[in-house]
């Protein structure tokens, strides 16, 4: 297998799985999304290998692929995908390692300061804009920080909340993008975040100022939420290895796909 050490845009033009081009000579686009077409098409040629795809279906334009390529992936994926059903002593293990995750009720008041990606955007840049950012805020003593981080997301936030200092209030789990809500609730950590969370609007630099934990439910009430959670990960951990088996037999070029953390597949 053959891969770049990066996705800059001179390398994603040439980006190929196989000799397939999955960006156009005319795009910009993010690094993961990029890894994100490389994976979709190493499913999507898979596919065809196993003729349940017709070997003249169209490649993907744009990123996107054909309605009948989507379909054939699944029902690879349903084939090829052993994942195993979680047991009821790994259910109980998960629920009592993760309770908080399961709270009824947490709510966090809570600011931010928005770098958002958009098409054509140096994430490169981006990030580390972001990260002067957060070590700036983080720097600050406990009296100027309010200030400082107000501050900034007048000057740099790309959310309409940086016009109130990057206030968003008091929410729910369910007011956040579901990978951002990952990272902020279930945890006990107060002020600013000492990392970067990440969403698909970009790179976040988060505070949390008060947190609302909620009430903790008996294993019993949860049961099938945690069983629902394990056969995710499970899935995960299962299309991550297929991924990697297809990526070592195919000839990647222009994308790096071994530093990918998850199986982004449209």
């Amino acid at each position: 297998m053959t891969t770049a050490t990066s996705a800059a845009p001179a390398a994603a033009m040439q980006a190929r799985i196989n000799g397939v081009p999955i960006v156009a000579a005319d795009e910009h686009i993010s690094t993961e999304e990029l890894r994100q077409r490389a994976c979709t098409e190493l499913l999507r040629q898979a596919a065809q290998r196993d003729g349940l795809l017709s070997a003249d279906d169209p490649p993907p334009q744009a990123g996107a692929i054909s309605e009948a390529a989507s379909e054939a992936i699944e029902r690879w994926l349903e084939r090829h995908l052993n994942v195993p059903e979680p047991t009821e002593e790994a259910c109980r293990r998960h629920h009592a390692a993760h309770a908080a995750r399961y709270r009824v009720g947490e709510r966090v008041h809570v600011r931010h300061i928005l770098f958002g990606v958009t098409p054509g955007v140096d994430v490169g840049a981006l990030r580390s804009r972001a990260e002067s950012c957060l070590l700036d805020v983080r720097c600050h003593d406990d009296n100027a920080a309010e200030d400082a981080f107000a501050r900034a997301a007048r000057e740099l936030s790309n959310c309409p909340t940086g016009a109130q200092g990057g206030a968003l209030g008091w929410l729910s789990a369910e007011d956040f993008a579901p990978e951002m809500a990952q990272e902020i609730f279930g945890k006990p950590e107060i002020g600013v975040l000492p990392r970067l969370v990440h969403s698909r609007f970009g790179l976040h630099v988060v505070e949390v100022l008060e947190r609302d934990a909620g009430t903790e439910q008996p294993y019993e009430a949860v049961r099938g939420a945690v069983q629902l959670a394990l056969r995710q990960q499970s899935w995960v951990t299962a299309l991550r290895q297929c991924l990697q088996l297809l990526a070592a037999d195919a000839e990647v070029q222009g994308v790096e796909l071994d530093a990918a953390t998850s199986p982004l597949v449209q």
